[in-house]
């Protein structure tokens, strides 16, 4: 798989191809339902969310950003080997100076079709956002919703406890953090609160809340509108 995107690096530069994924077959009119979670940080941090069968990876990224409440402000990649697949391949934002022979390639995600990979129920993938705090997630389709003509998609169904706040170091300093903003008498506290928000709370979660972003002018607006990769 990885020879088909050999081609889109050019003396110009990388070639950007956004595409939508499939929504035929045994996947027209549905919708996909994956739970989202950072199994290193207990109580557990989750989302289950639906998205259109059509998304490609990008979109998937844009998604699970949005109802995790990061803010895409780093690299990510999903590591995932579906059903029936031979190997385990890395999708995301692919290294536009060209692979590296140390790393494996990570593939574009926006031309590779979701269920190309997430091709069965139970399906789990890695998705690792942020390659300095490295937040892992697990993705794991749960279903295939028939989709309703009078819901928008994607839909953030439930989820529980904050995202981690950006750039707070990992796992461990989130835990750090959580300890000192639970003693006032920290000589970081004041600090630490300021740097969080008065309205951060790490317990707390509303679905209601979840606003989702168009993937596809997320990607124009990283990728071309700066015109930094693209011929």
């Amino acid at each position: 798989m990885t020879e088909k995107f050999d081609k889109n690096y050019t003396d110009k530069g990388y070639l950007m191809n956004y595409k939508k994924g499939l929504n035929t077959g045994g996947y027209k009119n549905r919708v996909l339902q994956f739970k989202i979670e950072l199994p290193e940080i207990l109580p557990l941090i989750w989302r289950r969310i639906l998205v259109p069968s059509d998304y490609n990876f990008w979109d998937l990224h844009v998604a699970i950003q949005d109802s995790m409440g990061w803010l895409d402000y780093h690299l990510h990649h999903f590591e995932i080997k579906g059903k029936g697949k031979r190997k385990e391949d890395q999708i995301g934002i692919p290294d536009f100076d060209g692979p590296s022979d140390d790393m494996p390639p990570v593939l574009p995600g926006w031309e590779i079709p979701v269920v190309r990979h997430f091709n069965d129920i139970g399906v789990t993938a890695k998705y690792l956002y942020d390659y300095g705090d490295s937040w892992w997630h697990s993705v794991q389709l749960e279903g295939y919703i028939l989709h309703d003509k009078l819901r928008k998609y994607p839909i953030c169904l439930d989820g529980e406890r904050a995202c981690p706040p950006e750039d707070c170091g990992g796992e461990h300093g989130y835990y750090e953090l959580l300890k000192t903003l639970s003693n006032p008498g920290s000589d970081d506290y004041e600090d630490m609160r300021t740097w969080v928000g008065e309205k951060w709370n790490p317990e707390k979660f509303d679905k209601n809340e979840v606003k989702f972003f168009d993937p596809h002018e997320r990607w124009y607006g990283a990728f071309l509108k700066k015109d930094k990769h693209a011929r």
